[in-house]
C-alpha cells in the first residue's frame, strides 16, 4: 500500500465535531459568573436550564465522571479551583474534544490573568467574554492557536487604552 510512496495519514475532525449549545461558568456556591448561549432560548428557559445544571453538577462527587446525559444533550464539565466550566453538546458530539476546548479556554484565561481566579472573571468579565468569542464562534472552535487569541486580546487592550477619556482632561489642561 505504501511501498513506493510516503504514507500520509490524514486525521480530520468534522465541522460538526463539537457544536456547543452553551457554556456556563459558576462558582462552588452556585453563583453564575459567565454564560454564553449558542442556541436561542427565552430568558425564562435559560434560567431554568442554568438552575437545573448548576444543582446537578454541584451535587456530584469530585471523583465522578465529568460527562453526563441530560435531556437530549450531553453535559461536559470540569472544575478549576473554585469555578466550574460546564458545556452542553449534542448527544453524538465528542466529549473529550469538549473537555479540550474547556481546558484551552482556561489556559487562555491563565495566560492573560496570570493564574486566573473567580475575582478575575467577576471584575474583568468583558475580557473573559472576548477571549471566549475569539476561541469559539457559534459554538464551534474558531481559533486553535493560543498565541493568536492572546494577540487579538492584546490588540483589543491597546485600542481600549487609546480610547480612554483621560486624554480629554489632559488636552484641556485639567489633568
Amino acid at each position: 500500500m505504501c511501498d513506493t510512496q510516503p504514507c500520509r495519514i490524514r486525521i480530520s475532525i468534522s465541522p460538526e465535531a463539537t457544536r456547543m449549545q452553551f457554556m456556563l461558568l459558576f462558582s462552588r456556591q452556585g453563583k453564575l459568573r459567565l454564560q454564553k448561549w449558542y442556541i436561542a432560548h427565552p430568558d425564562k428557559l435559560k434560567k431554568k436550564i442554568t438552575r437545573e445544571l448548576v444543582a446537578l453538577v454541584l451535587s456530584r462527587k469530585p471523583k465522578m465522571c465529568s460527562f453526563l446525559e441530560w435531556k437530549d444533550l450531553k453535559v461536559v464539565y470540569k472544575r478549576y479551583a473554585s469555578l466550574y466550566f460546564c458545556c452542553a453538546i449534542e448527544a453524538e458530539d465528542n466529549e473529550l474534544l469538549t473537555l479540550e476546548v474547556i481546558h484551552r479556554y482556561v489556559e487562555l484565561l491563565d495566560k492573560y490573568f496570570g493564574s486566573v481566579c473567580e475575582l478575575d472573571i467577576i471584575f474583568n468579565f468583558e475580557k473573559a467574554y472576548f477571549m471566549l468569542d475569539e476561541l469559539l464562534l457559534g459554538g464551534e472552535v474558531q481559533e486553535t492557536s493560543k498565541k493568536n487569541v492572546l494577540k487579538a486580546i492584546a490588540a483589543q487592550d491597546l485600542l481600549q487604552e487609546e480610547e480612554t477619556p483621560q486624554g480629554f482632561f489632559e488636552d484641556h489642561g485639567l489633568g
